[in-house]
């Protein structure tokens, strides 16, 4: 899909770390979501990545965007998670992967010559018609967070 590409996000419900179930339309209306798919809590890329949205969590406030990290931990590891790094967003649990199929995010990934499923760490923008209006496929966490920041400063403030 290339940015220009009109395509609606896929819609989902998931289990949030406060208890909730939590719908991508629960959040129509706000100008933007910011939807992030990361592998697994408390290693050290999602940490960094976690970590990064939540040192930028006000100015995204300020651009009226909603983060939401997603991955399949169960809500157990997701409150350890935000307890221990006071995260000031929902995570959400995808047990099943159902949302990262959706999404196109659960990949065959390859770690030290052993092959098995996962979530490749991507980011989606979507706008308050629902429209995916940026994505980033295999990010890369250095830089990222602020790299989403800017793209909303400049396209959508």
């Amino acid at each position: 899909m290339t940015d220009k590409t009109k395509v609606k996000a896929p819609e989902f419900s998931l289990p949030a770390r406060n208890g909730e179930q939590v719908k991508l339309s629960d959040f129509q209306g706000k100008k933007h979501v910011i939807l992030y798919f990361y592998p697994k809590d408390m290693t050290p890329g999602c940490t960094t990545q976690a970590c990064d949205f939540r040192d930028f969590h006000k100015d995204f406030s300020d651009l009226d965007a909603v983060i939401l990290g997603v991955s399949p931990d169960p809500l157990t590891k997701h409150e350890k998670f935000v307890e221990k790094y006071k995260l000031p967003f929902l995570l959400l649990v995808d047990e099943n992967h159902e949302v990262a199929e959706k999404y196109g995010v659960w990949k065959l990934k390859s770690m030290f010559g052993k092959e098995y499923m996962g979530i490749e760490r991507s980011t989606f923008i979507i706008n308050k018609e629902g429209i995916i209006v940026k994505e980033w496929r295999k990010v890369r966490v250095k830089g990222h967070v602020e790299e989403a920041l800017q793209f909303l400063r400049e396209e959508y403030s």
